[in-house]
């Protein structure tokens, strides 16, 4: 009998039916990938590990026997808040593709900051002819705040850029090279210290709101942001009065509370903010779905599962 894998996605998702033949190919001869409304009800009793994508909680619970869910998305944060703690544990997607990509991203755009596009750009509308006074690299501090895989990656990818790089997270790590700081009160002197500080947090309950009016003041005055994180993770209102007052010259924002933003929000229109949208990291679909083939194929062949989120941590 073939094993059928259960594949549950949030509706509504474009790429679904993309998921869905990639995996699909790639779990060929070795189970069947099926979506939840396909199941037959012995399928769904029998059902031991399943592939999500942001999955409705109403549908993991018709699958009893669940022991394991692996998402597809490497922020599990929406399955953390809405699973029971007892529930099927949660591998959340750890691609190595993942992390160079996002380093690429931190280095591109904070380049974008520390050669002064956004200045430029203002000046080219309004049809000024100035130069701004050159900045080394070494002589522009970049503090990253998150030091797990992809925050660790970043920060060595700017270092051998030439910048002066610090580091924040919750438990205080060591990187060569790299000065770190830990705990609340090593945030505020982390950023502080940083004409650029770069946010790559997972949300948790202990970082939402990490950024907020009080952590916002402690900046280097005019300094710039970048968020590669979750919107959550920083206070809307409070960045816009720190934009506002100049103390921040310029957000670079990749990520916010609601997604796709609406048309209605301050962002679009301020002057000192650039809007991408969620685009610097992409989960690319086939290295991906390799990822989660190997581990469900081990699972299969011996009962391994790999690391599973730590559901009080959150990640």
């Amino acid at each position: 009998m073939t094993r059928v894998i259960p594949f549950l996605a949030r509706p509504k998702d474009e790429e679904l039916h993309l998921w869905q033949a990639e995996l699909s190919k790639t779990f060929a001869g070795t189970a069947a990938i099926k979506p939840f409304s396909a199941l037959s009800d012995e399928e769904r009793e029998r059902a031991d590990v399943a592939i999500v994508a942001n999955p409705l909680v109403s549908e993991l619970e018709q699958l009893p026997g669940l022991v394991w869910v692996h998402s597809l998305w490497a922020g599990v944060e929406k399955m953390t808040a809405e699973l029971p703690v007892d529930g099927p544990k949660i591998v959340r997607m750890t691609d190595p593709k993942m992390a160079s990509t996002m380093a690429e991203a931190v280095l591109a755009w904070t380049l974008y900051l520390h050669r002064d596009m956004p200045v430029y750009a203002s000046r080219q509308r309004e049809k000024v002819w100035k130069m701004q006074e050159l900045v080394h690299p070494e002589d522009r501090k970049v503090c990253v705040l998150g030091l797990g895989a992809l925050g660790q990656k970043a920060a060595l990818r700017l270092k051998d850029n030439g910048f002066d790089v610090s580091g924040w997270s919750r438990s205080l790590k060591t990187i060569e090279g790299v000065e770190t700081f830990s705990g609340a009160e090593g945030l505020k002197e982390a950023v502080s210290q940083a004409d650029i500080v770069v946010v790559l947090v997972p949300l948790t309950d202990e970082t939402r709101g990490l950024l907020n009016a009080d952590t916002l003041a402690a900046f280097k005055a005019g300094a710039r942001l970048i968020n590669f994180a979750r919107g959550p993770i920083i206070e809307d209102e409070a960045l816009l009065a720190k934009l506002d007052e100049g103390h921040i010259a310029h957000a670079v924002l990749d990520v916010f509370a609601t997604e796709p933003l609406p048309q209605d929000n301050r962002y679009w229109e301020h002057p000192s903010v650039t809007v991408l949208p969620h685009i610097t990291a992409p989960t690319t679909i086939r290295t991906a779905s390799r990822i989660v083939f190997e581990n469900i194929a081990r699972y299969i062949a011996d009962g391994t599962i790999p690391k599973t989120v730590d559901r009080k941590r959150g990640y």
